[in-house]
């Protein structure tokens, strides 16, 4: 919550009969990021000066600064908490902006009082912002109608005030993705909107070359309905989405393809293409899926794994799809990821088995059967990612608290994890499946072009980190 001093528990005026000529109150305030975006929430206004930091270095002050108001907003608050106070009625404001308030700027905001009508109740207070040097910021005055009569009131509890802006933290990702060339990628059966859409979006970021791989005459059709263009020669005719999956896994096998993204098929129906023994795309590696979810309130992004594939994984499985979520975040950047066993306690117990479950991965990882970053486990979820939590119950941990890889102990939990974030928690998701040859892009009919964008800037950077070669024949 921003702007609010805890200590405050109660305001009270200075009525007309107690103001004296000369009596003064002043508030500190240091501007922060939060507080311009929050007043640009709050007044809509969003001229790139105080919002688009690019634009900002262009300007006359080189920076991001504060909407000229925001001072203003400071001294309404002095007069309607301190000085008068409570009661106070505005008639009149004049202000002379002076200088620009920057982030981290400490600003002294000060009211004096004037002039006073005994008559009438309106009294006229000087009104000031200084920063930090002691440099003038605002100047002014205020005519306002004093109050009468004492009041003492508790301050009024303020709701909490969080800023989130959806989808921020893939940002990134998909810039650093948009660095490599794009990655040749496979839309199978591509004959949605959705699909297509998301396709053409993540083709528009530079982050893919797509073959479309159905019907061509539903693709081409559908595109017209979504009023765009493709290129023919990029189309790869097949007659039904069985053989489009089939089809796009030979484009793998062949070296024309770096990936895969699943279009409007069933996910069965991709998968079992993906798995067939002599021309399909296995690995010694289980396939298993990685949600990567972009949540307010949490500092970083949580890959929760795996919550679409493997109903009850046993111990060589739970193995695979602890190495595969590893590697997915370590190709993304994050050098010493932190992954936490999901249980519902963090003792290990033979009543619970996903606990022995947790505890024998732990110690593979300990004596390298599995490679990269923290594992800890078993732990409860709130223990895996509230240090406040942990803190309470007393775990020591490199781990709990500060998870960035969740390991559902089976398909249900994971799934109900990752929906819960999502519809409960506003998050933003995008999602692959992992184990096979090339990263598969797997996401819902439900799923937005954005999320397909996500994900394909997560299969791009997983690829550059394990280039796919052409499978010898």
């Amino acid at each position: 919550m921003f702007g609010c001093d805890p200590s405050i528990t109660t305001v009270e005026n200075r009525t007309l009969d107690e103001l004296q000529i000369g009596e003064s109150a002043e508030v500190d305030r240091v501007l922060t990021p939060e507080d311009i975006e929050l007043f640009a929430v709050m007044s809509g206004d969003v001229n790139p000066a105080h919002l688009d930091a690019t634009y900002a270095a262009e300007t006359g002050f080189h920076h991001v600064i504060a909407h000229g108001m925001w001072g203003g907003a400071l001294i309404s608050a002095v007069l309607g908490t301190r000085l008068p106070g409570p009661g106070t009625i505005y008639l009149g404001q004049s202000l002379r902006f002076r200088r620009p308030v920057s982030p981290g700027d400490r600003i002294t905001v000060r009211v004096t009082v004037r002039e006073k009508d005994m008559a009438s109740a309106k009294v006229t207070l000087d009104c000031l912002c200084l920063n930090q040097a002691g440099e003038l910021v605002i100047t002014g005055e205020a005519l306002v109608m004093a109050p009468r009569e004492k009041v003492r009131r508790p301050v009024s509890h303020l709701p909490e005030v969080r800023l989130h802006t959806p989808g921020a933290r893939f940002a990134n990702l998909i810039l650093a993705a948009r660095s490599l060339p794009p990655l040749p990628t496979a839309i199978v059966h591509p004959c949605d909107d959705l699909s297509l859409l998301g396709a053409i979006q993540a083709e528009g970021a530079g982050l893919i070359a797509p073959w479309w791989v159905g019907p061509k005459a539903r693709i081409l059709a559908t595109a017209a309905a979504a009023n765009v263009t493709l290129d023919e020669s990029r189309i790869v005719d097949t007659p039904h989405s069985h053989a489009s999956a089939e089809v796009a896994v030979d484009l793998v096998r062949e070296g024309r393809a770096g990936a895969l993204m699943k279009g409007k098929l069933h996910t069965d129906e991709l998968l079992s293409a993906v798995l067939r023994r002599d021309t399909g795309l296995r690995t010694e590696r289980r396939l298993s899926h990685v949600f990567a979810l972009d949540v307010p309130d949490v500092d970083r992004i949580l890959f929760i794994t795996d919550a679409a594939i493997n109903i009850a994984p046993d111990l060589e499985t739970m193995k695979d799809i602890v190495q595969n979520a590893i590697d997915l975040v370590m190709a993304l950047g994050i050098d010493c990821p932190r992954t936490a066993l999901l249980s519902a306690v963090e003792t290990v117990t033979g009543k619970i088995p996903s606990t022995l479950l947790a505890a024998s991965i732990c110690k593979m990882h300990d004596r390298g059967q599995i490679v990269g970053g923290l594992i800890d486990g078993p732990l409860a979820y709130d223990n895996a990612i509230s240090l406040e939590a942990v803190k309470a119950k007393g775990i020591v941990s490199d781990v709990a608290g500060r998870a960035d890889i969740l390991v559902a102990p089976n398909l249900e939990s994971g799934n109900m994890i990752a929906k819960q974030l999502i519809h409960l928690g506003g998050a933003e998701a995008a999602g692959l499946v992992l184990g096979a040859k090339v990263p598969i892009m797997l996401t819902s009919r439900a799923d937005g072009p954005s999320a397909r964008l996500t994900s394909a800037a997560l299969a791009r950077l997983h690829a550059e980190a394990r280039p796919t070669k052409p499978v010898a024949e």
